[in-house]
C-alpha cells in the first residue's frame, strides 16, 4: 500500500510565545523527526501542510514569524508543502490531487492541533475514501482549553478515531523498511 506522511501545522507560531507552547511538544518533535527520517528512507512522500489565516494579525498569517514551518522540523527542500486557510487539508487546497497523482492509498497523520485541524483532515480523509490511515502516536500534541487539559483532549480523540478512522500506531511502527512497505 503507497503511503505519504502528512504533518500538520508544525509551525512557529506555537513555540514563539509561552502561552501557545504545545503539550509535551519535545516528545512530540522528537517523534515527527523520527517518521521523517523513517519516511526518506522508505522513499514515503513527505507533506507538511502550513495553516495560513486570513487575518493579516494573526500569528499564522502569511509571511508572520509564527507562520513559517517549525525551524526545528527535519524538513527539506524537495519535501511538499500545502497551504491551507481552514481547519481542513482538504479544502480547497491541492492536496487530494496531490496524493491521486502520487497514487497514494495510505495517509500516516502526526502534528497539531489534535482537536482542530488534525482532527478535521483526519475525518475528511476518511471520507474520501482513505480507510487505512494511521495515527503516530506520541505525535500530535495540543493546548489546554478552557474544559479539558491538553493530555485529556489527546486520550478522547484518541479514544474516537482509533479502529475508526485511524489505526494509532507507537511512533516506532514506521521503522520499516521499502520492502516491507510495499
Amino acid at each position: 500500500m503507497k503511503q505519504a506522511l502528512i504533518i500538520v501545522d508544525m509551525q512557529e507560531a506555537f513555540f514563539l510565545d509561552s502561552e501557545n507552547y504545545l503539550f509535551d511538544v519535545e516528545k512530540v518533535l522528537h517523534n515527527i523527526n523520527m517518521l521523517i527520517t523513517s519516511a526518506r528512507n522508505s522513499d514515503v512522500p513527505i507533506i507538511f501542510i502550513q495553516h495560513t489565516d486570513s487575518n493579516k494579525d494573526d500569528d499564522f498569517a502569511f509571511g508572520k514569524p509564527g507562520w513559517d514551518l517549525y525551524h526545528g522540523l527535519l524538513r527539506q527542500p524537495g519535501d511538499k508543502v500545502i497551504e491551507k486557510t481552514t481547519w481542513d487539508a482538504f479544502y480547497q487546497t491541492e492536496l487530494a490531487q496531490y496524493l491521486q497523482e502520487k497514487q497514494i492509498e495510505q495517509l500516516i497523520f502526526a502534528g497539531a492541533q489534535t482537536e482542530f485541524c488534525l482532527d478535521t483532515t483526519i475525518r475528511n480523509a476518511y471520507s474520501r475514501g482513505y480507510h487505512h490511515n494511521i495515527l503516530i502516536e506520541g505525535a500530535h500534541t495540543t493546548l489546554d482549553s478552557h474544559v479539558l487539559n491538553a493530555q485529556q483532549i489527546i486520550k478522547h480523540h484518541e479514544s474516537v478515531w482509533h479502529n475508526r478512522f485511524v489505526n494509532i500506531q507507537p511512533p516506532t511502527f514506521f521503522k520499516l523498511t521499502k520492502e516491507e512497505l510495499q
